[in-house]
């Protein structure tokens, strides 16, 4: 009997960032994104935008583990190191394991 093939479900990770701006959003996705309008291996979906007292940063990627892995090796340590004009304190995150994604 064949072993099942673990399939990758979707997951999505929410950073709000109270008091942050569209200024810091911009310089620290130029940090952390391969290049302007591409997004990083596994991730399908970045949004991000204004909200309420600050600024908020919507990624869905193709599994959790796909996150980890641009959370350990990119974002995480270029975040420690300082990004010049970046966003200066660690994010409200929330982690979401998604049931059901329309795109």
């Amino acid at each position: 009997m064949k072993a099942k093939k673990k399939s990758k479900v979707p997951f999505a990770i929410v950073h709000h960032f109270p008091g942050g701006t569209e200024k810091q959003y911009e310089a620290s996705i130029e940090a952390l994104h391969p290049g302007k309008g591409i997004l990083p291996k596994g991730q399908l979906i970045h949004a991000a935008g204004e909200s309420a007292d600050g600024w908020t940063i919507l990624a869905v990627h193709d599994s959790k583990e796909s996150w980890e892995q641009f959370r350990d090796e990119i974002l995480m340590p270029r975040f420690k190191k300082g990004i010049k004009g970046g966003f200066t304190t660690m994010p409200q995150q929330t982690e979401i394991s998604i049931h059901n994604l329309v795109i």
